[in-house]
C-alpha cells in the first residue's frame, strides 16, 4: 500500500534552473568556508590523547575544566561520554612533550582534586604523523568512490545520466562538509564514515529514478523528456518520501539518545540524506536534462538484420 498517491504528474523539472543555480550558490558558499574557515578536525586526524574516566556519581563538567585549566590544559575538551557518570577528556597533541604519559597524569591530578572516586577506563593516544595520513586515505576513499561510480553509472546508463549522479554526489559531500565548516562540529574518524555511507545511500536514491527515467522514456513514446522525466520522478516520489523519513526517524533517535560520540555521524546522515534525496529529484535528473538528454539516448540499439531480413543474434 502506499503512502501517497499520485494521479497526475508533479512538474519538478519547472524549477531545474532555480534548483541548479541554488544548488550552485551553495557548493560556492560551502568552498568558501572550508577554504577561510576550515574544518574543526578531531584527534584521529590532529592527533592527541584521549580518556574515559568512570565516576562514582555524576560528574561536575565545570569544575573538571577548571582543574585541567589551572593545570595548564586550557585546550582540553570534557565532555559526558553516554551518561552523566562517564565523562571523555580530550587533549590535543602538544599539551605535554610525552604524550605516552600524559594520561596517566592528567588522571591523578584530577583524581587528587576531585571529592568524588574515579577510575581510567581507556587511554587511547593518537600520533600526528598517524593523524595526517588518516586525512589523506580518508581524502583518497571519498574520491575512489565517487570515480568508482561515475565509471558504473556510465556503463549502466548514459554519460549524461552518469555525469548528474557524480555531480550529485559531489554537491551533497561539499554540503555537508560546508555545515561542518560553519558549525566547526568536530570532524572524526565517525564523520568520516557517515559521508562515506552518505555517498552510497544518495546513489542508490539516484539509481532508483534513472531507472525509472530510462523506463518511461521507453514506455511513454508521445511525451516530451520534461514530461516523461517529471513522471519518472512522480513515480518514484512515494518510495523516496517513505525511505527517506524512516531512515532519518532512526538517526533522530542515534542524536538525541545515543551520546556525544556520535553526534557527529548522526549530524552528517541527517543533513546528508536530506540534501541527497533534494539532489536525486532535481540536481541529478537537471543536470541530465540540461546536457542534452533525449529518447534516442536510452533507447535500445536496432537489431542488426541479415539479408533475409532476419535478426541477427
Amino acid at each position: 500500500m502506499q503512502l501517497f498517491k499520485f494521479d497526475t504528474s508533479l512538474n519538478f523539472m519547472r524549477f531545474r534552473w532555480f534548483a541548479v543555480g541554488l544548488s550552485s550558490l551553495l557548493v560556492l558558499l560551502s568552498i568558501v568556508l572550508l577554504l577561510t574557515r576550515g574544518i574543526n578536525w578531531g584527534l584521529d586526524f590532529t592527533g592527541g590523547t584521549v580518556l574515559e574516566l568512570s565516576f562514582a556519581q555524576a560528574a561536575n563538567l565545570d569544575l573538571l575544566r577548571q582543574h585541567l585549566t589551572q593545570a595548564g590544559y586550557a585546550e582540553a575538551v570534557v565532555q559526558f561520554f553516554g551518561s552523566s557518570n562517564d565523562v571523555l577528556v580530550r587533549l590535543p597533541s602538544g599539551a605535554s612533550a610525552v604524550q605516552q604519559q600524559l594520561g596517566e597524569q592528567v588522571f591523578q591530578l584530577l583524581q587528587a582534586q576531585s571529592d568524588v572516586a574515579m577510575t581510567l577506563s581507556r587511554v587511547e593516544f593518537v600520533g600526528p604523523s598517524v593523524g595526517e595520513e588518516l586525512k589523506q586515505d580518508g581524502g583518497l576513499a571519498v574520491l575512489v568512490a565517487l570515480l568508482g561510480i561515475l565509471v558504473y553509472v556510465g556503463f549502466r546508463f548514459e554519460w549524461r545520466l552518469s555525469l548528474g549522479a557524480v555531480l550529485a554526489l559531489a554537491h551533497d559531500v561539499i554540503l555537508t562538509l560546508g555545515l561542518f565548516s560553519l558549525l566547526q562540529i568536530e570532524f572524526d574518524l565517525t564523520v568520516l564514515a557517515a559521508i562515506l555511507a552518505l555517498i552510497g545511500y544518495s546513489i542508490n536514491d539516484t539509481i532508483v529514478v534513472f531507472d525509472r527515467v530510462r523506463e518511461m522514456f521507453r514506455k511513454l513514446r508521445d511525451e516530451s523528456v520534461l514530461e516523461t522525466v517529471n513522471q519518472a520522478i512522480t513515480s518514484t516520489l512515494n518510495r523516496t518520501v517513505i525511505t527517506s523519513a524512516t531512515t532519518m526517524l532512526v538517526l533522530f533517535v542515534l542524536y538525541f539518545k545515543g551520546g556525544a560520540l556520535i553526534h557527529g555521524f548522526a549530524t552528517a546522515l541527517l543533513f546528508g540524506i536530506a540534501v541527497g534525496t533534494y539532489s536525486s529529484v532535481y540536481v541529478a535528473s537537471s543536470v541530465a536534462v540540461l546536457l542534452g538528454l533525449s529518447r534516442e539516448d536510452l533507447m535500445p540499439p536496432k537489431p542488426v538484420e541479415t539479408e533475409e531480413g532476419e535478426p541477427l543474434v
